[in-house]
């Protein structure tokens, strides 16, 4: 079993962290998940430019191997190779360099690269609930994975702890942001709707990439700020994330049709 750190190929079981460690010690950094299929990165120009805005909001330089489309793919690809992985889910993290405490003693990012096998679960989603314990905010670094993920951390226990399929986080106001892992979508009167980043939520890669083929398809698209009641009155429903597009059956005691077949498909399929 292998990892990447930095670039080199290291056996899992002979890796240590070097210690001082700022994203150990202070959630110095980000992290992304990706999917490898069929000897392709998908999504990588997406990835590419949400690490890019991530590293500048943290004054960070990407290291040269995860720096372009090509270079993201080929490094990644190598790590997914190594373990014999056709179908891969990858996590890269990043954090910068160095010791020292608050002030940054470097702009120079660390990575870590791990793979696991991947399949995709698109079983429908039979009942989600509206998180009660934890909130979305909205933040310099929302858009990204990582500085927040404490959030994501709360609400996983919550629906745990409900017997929930999905959790649904909201801002304080109680408008609509996101599920607990994934970007939330909906249709209403021929309209696809899903809340704007200034909702607390994450700019995920398959959120970009359903509303480019909703687009594309000339279906209207809506970003915006919407309250829970906008999200009940839906037609129909379905998350999406890296891994995986799936529709919502039932929030809280509203049930949902399931969405057209072709247009759903349409709009949810890989295509990048």
């Amino acid at each position: 079993m292998f990892l990447l750190h930095n670039g080199q190929l290291v056996a899992t079981d002979s890796f240590a962290l070097p210690l001082p460690n700022r994203g150990l010690a202070f959630g110095d950094g980000f992290f992304e998940t990706l999917v490898f299929t069929e000897n392709h990165l998908h999504y990588a120009a997406d990835h590419l430019a949400r690490m890019q805005q991530a590293a500048a909001a943290l004054y960070l330089t990407l290291p040269d191997a995860l720096a372009t489309p090509e270079a993201l793919a080929a490094t990644l690809g190598a790590l997914a190779a190594a373990k014999s992985l056709p179908a891969a889910r990858l996590r890269l993290q990043l954090w910068r360099g160095g010791g020292g405490r608050y002030t940054p003693p470097t702009g120079a990012a660390e990575w870590l690269a791990t793979a696991e096998s991947f399949a995709p679960d698109e079983s429908p989603i039979a009942q989600a609930g509206f998180a009660q314990e934890t909130h979305s905010l909205f933040s310099p670094l929302s858009f990204c994975k990582g500085p927040q993920a404490w959030l994501y951390v709360r609400a996983a226990h919550e629906r745990q702890q409900r017997g929930l399929d999905e959790i649904i986080l909201c801002d304080t106001a109680g408008h609509v942001a996101e599920a607990g892992a994934a970007a939330i979508f909906w249709l209403k009167d021929g309209a696809l709707f899903t809340p704007a980043l200034a909702s607390g939520c994450v700019a995920g890669v398959r959120r970009a990439q359903v509303l480019r083929a909703a687009q594309a398809q000339g279906l209207a698209c809506r970003e915006g700020i919407f309250a829970k009641e906008e999200l009940l009155a839906a037609d129909a429903v379905f998350t999406a994330n890296v891994a995986a597009v799936r529709v919502v059956h039932k929030i809280q005691t509203t049930k949902f049709t399931s969405p057209d077949e072709l247009l759903f498909q349409t709009i949810a399929r890989w295509n990048n």
